[in-house]
């Protein structure tokens, strides 16, 4: 995966390197700096932050993975996840979710969402699946739940590791 620890010059409203826009009126940020998040990067110097908005919208980025995951293998994965309390007025818990796909921001396959995250320190979390179908891509989004909602908060991602085989038994 390219740019797993989302580094780049702190900035509001900028795509990662090596990352692409999945849900229009997505502007993530380059942290920490930005909208009042001084928290420090669990890996490397900067990380993305994701917001949901009141008007029900929420962000969402994507990349094209270098491997493919095949049909039926187990894969595993890591990401360090956590919330700001001083997200400017984005400040809620909110869930993430993670998605793998066949093309550029499809959510074909649902391979994490978490609880909202409440917590303000860095915690791992870690992932286990296996594809229903090859998929080539990841998407990542800052999510509440389905339907209309009024819910401004943010979620922080760090550290995702590279994608692995499950080990065998």
């Amino acid at each position: 995966m390219l740019n797993a620890s989302f580094e780049g010059e702190p900035r509001d409203a900028t795509i990662p390197r090596g990352w692409f826009i999945c849900k229009e009126g997505t502007t993530p940020d380059i942290l920490p700096g930005p909208w009042g998040v001084y928290t420090e990067a669990s890996h490397g110097e900067t990380y993305v932050g994701l917001i949901t908005r009141e008007n029900g919208s929420w962000e969402a980025i994507g990349q094209r993975l270098t491997d493919k995951l095949s049909k039926g293998q187990c894969y595993e994965m890591t990401l360090d996840i956590a919330r700001s309390e001083t997200y400017a007025d984005y400040h809620d818990p909110i869930s993430l979710r993670i998605w793998i796909g066949r093309s550029k921001c499809d959510r074909d396959q649902l391979i994490l969402e978490t609880k909202p995250v409440r917590h303000t320190e860095w915690r791992t979390q870690d992932i286990r699946f296996v594809p229903e179908s090859d998929m080539h891509y990841i998407l990542i989004e800052a999510f509440y739940k389905e339907g209309p909602f009024s819910y401004k908060g943010n979620i922080l991602i760090d550290n995702i590791s590279v994608i692995q085989h499950c080990p065998r038994s």
